[in-house]
């Protein structure tokens, strides 16, 4: 579990191996493996289950129906049926969202594109068998038209995947990369950054990590917010509160991030009316 969310739970008021336990489950990608985790989990005894990922939280429903289920992160779990509605979400799932729809994707892109104004191939990492990427998908390609820039998505799922859709990239002379924070690109972040790096590629990546590690751009929910309320509503449900009576929460804040450094790398000059906007940069 994530820092920030452990953080939260200690200015709450618990402290693993004092009043709280924590029982820890990873698939590392291996989305096969989520039905049997979250079955372990169910079969441990564990009060709450605390989710980060939408197939992980849909695995987790798909386990138990009794036990509570906090959402720390997930796309909209309305449109992916995780719930019946964000204010009264109605069963045993709850928490907080990453999502505030498909148009924040287009956004992204759209940055990127004033950021880098010569861009005009866009390669987009994605996976089709995320609902909610195929949504951001559909919202890019308005903006694509809109801005007179060409998109090439990659449909990845497996590292082989990957490594082939970034020697297509290479290949296509391609001089955008929009990257999604699903498993396989998170697991093989360093790899994409390489090849951001050794070819040139300016990059937009929805996680400010990403760009702390060396990518030129996010734009995005601030995922550490989103853990820390997730945090929140474990201490809720702890002192007597039903998941199915606790609101949803959405993302208020977002988050555009910079690195001058790979900027600098890359040849580029960021304008100052997208620097201006900037929440964060990297120098």
């Amino acid at each position: 579990m994530s820092r920030s969310f452990l953080e939260a739970l200690k200015n709450l008021g618990y402290a693993e191996g004092r009043n709280l336990v924590i029982e820890s489950r990873f698939a590392d990608t291996k989305m096969d493996q989520l039905p049997r985790l979250a079955r372990e989990l169910v079969a441990s005894g564990v009060e709450i289950i605390v989710t980060i990922g939408t197939p992980t939280v849909q695995a987790a429903k798909d386990a138990t129906t009794a036990i509570p289920i906090v959402m720390a992160g997930s796309a909209d779990p309305v449109e992916h049926k995780l719930v019946a509605s964000l204010a009264r979400p109605g069963a045993n799932v709850t928490g907080v969202t990453h999502s505030p729809g498909p148009e924040i994707s287009g956004k992204g892109l759209q940055l990127l594109k004033e950021a880098v104004p010569a861009l005009s191939r866009v390669a987009i990492l994605w996976d089709s068998s995320a609902l909610h990427e195929g949504l951001s998908l559909d919202a890019q390609r308005t903006v694509a038209r809109a801005v007179d820039v060409r998109m090439l998505p990659m449909d990845v799922k497996t590292l082989d995947e990957l490594t082939t859709a970034l020697a297509t990239v290479a290949r296509e002379q391609t001089n955008g990369l929009f990257v999604f924070p699903n498993f396989i690109n998170g697991k093989h972040e360093k790899l994409i950054l390489e090849f951001a790096a050794t070819n040139r590629v300016p990059t937009m990546f929805q996680n400010a990590s990403s760009v702390a590690a060396g990518g030129l751009m996010s734009y995005y929910s601030n995922w550490t917010v989103i853990r820390q309320r997730a945090a929140t509503f474990v201490d809720k449900i702890l002192k007597g509160a039903k998941p199915a009576d606790l609101p949803v929460e959405q993302p208020t804040k977002f988050e555009l991030v910079i690195n001058l450094k790979t900027a600098k790398a890359l040849g580029l000059t960021i304008p100052p009316s997208v620097l201006g906007r900037a929440d964060q940069v990297i120098e």
